[in-house]
């Protein structure tokens, strides 16, 4: 069950990074496209993992989520906290501190990946191997 809940959220957050960047064509920084990089193939992963029961999948796709995590609050800390300094500048295309939407002061894309990566992560969490009788 907890793979079909992490195959949902997967499947929403890759339509709606495609939704902001095909329909309302925002253009994406580059601290996005590593973020898309991480989620994109979960959809496969973790569809694979829940339709073949395949339990070991949880660590592959535990790796993706909680690094894809990691990319979500750096960019989300980028856009938000003053005076934080990015490693490295963006070099070509858009600032990855650019904030498309704000929704409420505190929803910015990074967030919603962040919470997408952050659901997927507690859902395999969650997941536990059924005991053989």
């Amino acid at each position: 069950m907890m793979f079909f809940a992490a195959w949902l959220v997967a499947i929403i957050a890759m339509l709606g990074s495609l939704f902001f960047s095909e329909i309302r064509h925002f253009v994406p920084c580059e601290l996005c496209w590593y973020q898309r990089i991480l989620m994109y193939p979960l959809v496969l992963v973790v569809g694979f993992a829940a339709l073949q029961e395949e339990y070991k999948m949880k660590y592959l796709i535990l790796i993706f989520s909680v690094i894809g995590l990691c990319f979500s609050i750096y960019h989300y800390m980028e856009q938000k906290v003053p005076g934080f300094t990015p490693v490295k500048a963006c070099i070509s295309g858009v600032p990855c501190s650019t904030q498309y939407i704000n929704w409420g002061g505190f929803i910015t894309i990074p967030f919603l990946a962040g919470t997408a990566f952050l659901l997927i992560t507690v859902c395999m969490l969650m997941v536990r191997r059924p005991v053989n009788r």
